[in-house]
């Protein structure tokens, strides 16, 4: 059985904070959208692709120094988190590509929904589906 459409593979793990996301379809692709606003993507964000699934991780640092009346406060906080979703079988690495812009993270996925669509069925008459099939069969084995 074939998953026609991305999603989460298992529910979002608690770890440090669990970033939104979103699936979209773009015409045959699918584009995972990651809210990662003020997190370093280019050191602490991992995107890749792992026995089948499209698997978002990371790292959110937050840093941050006040100084009033002489003292000084320093807060620092930080956070993992993990997201993962099921790709379509035969999805491959080479299928991802991954922005950043503005604080969203945008993972494609090209081809996540080819040949998931509808397809007519041409309709013949005279002779039914079966009893055709059967006959070409069998000329092409006469053939043969």
């Amino acid at each position: 059985m074939s998953t026609l459409y991305l999603r989460p593979a298992y529910p979002a793990r608690q770890f440090g904070f669990t970033p939104a996301a979103e699936i979209v379809r773009e015409g045959e692709d699918a584009v995972v959208t990651v809210e990662l606003p003020g997190v370093d993507v280019a050191r602490d964000v991992t995107v890749e692709v792992d026995r089948g699934r499209l698997v978002v991780r990371g790292e959110r640092r937050d840093e941050r120094t006040e100084e009033q009346g002489g003292r000084s406060l320093r807060e620092v906080r930080y956070g993992a988190f993990r997201r993962s979703f099921r790709l379509p079988e035969g999805v491959t690495a080479e299928a991802v590509s991954a922005s950043y812009d503005k604080g969203v993270l945008s993972v494609r996925v090209a081809g996540a929904y080819a040949g998931s669509g509808a397809r007519t069925v041409e309709i013949t008459t005279g002779t039914p589906a079966v009893e055709a099939a059967t006959s070409e069969t069998t000329s092409e084995d006469r053939a043969a």
